[in-house]
């Protein structure tokens, strides 16, 4: 059996159909509701490492809150934008899922059938 990890917002659609679909594919997942309890700078670092992005490509870009902290500056360092992630959980990307070493977002949910 497969254990995976998922960075969960249960509100949002897209989470919740990765969640159904590693829980078909017999997954033993836990799940981290990272808006109740915010993922470290490590965490973030980590979660970044293991899908090969920088910071903004972890982003919702769309987000008030990235605008109202003027997020798209280009002289926002790498530090600066994982520290707003830290601060400010809704602006990770949704879902994050781990497993078998590797991570993806699940957008779409189908994403996650490459890892598991």
């Amino acid at each position: 059996m497969t254990k995976a990890t998922i960075y969960h917002n249960p509100r949002c659609s897209k989470s919740r159909q990765t969640l159904a679909l590693l829980e078909e594919n017999n997954c033993e997942v836990t799940i981290v509701e990272y808006l109740k309890v915010a993922p470290s700078s490590s965490d973030i670092k980590k979660l970044l490492e293991l899908l090969n992005f920088a910071p903004r490509e972890m982003m919702r870009t769309k987000e008030d809150e990235y605008k109202a902290q003027n997020l798209s500056d280009v002289n926002k360092t790498s530090e600066d934008l994982v520290n707003a992630m830290v601060e400010t959980p809704k602006l990770i990307e949704r879902p994050i899922v781990l497993a078998n070493g590797k991570a993806v977002i699940g957008r779409p949910p189908e994403n996650v059938l490459d890892i598991i």
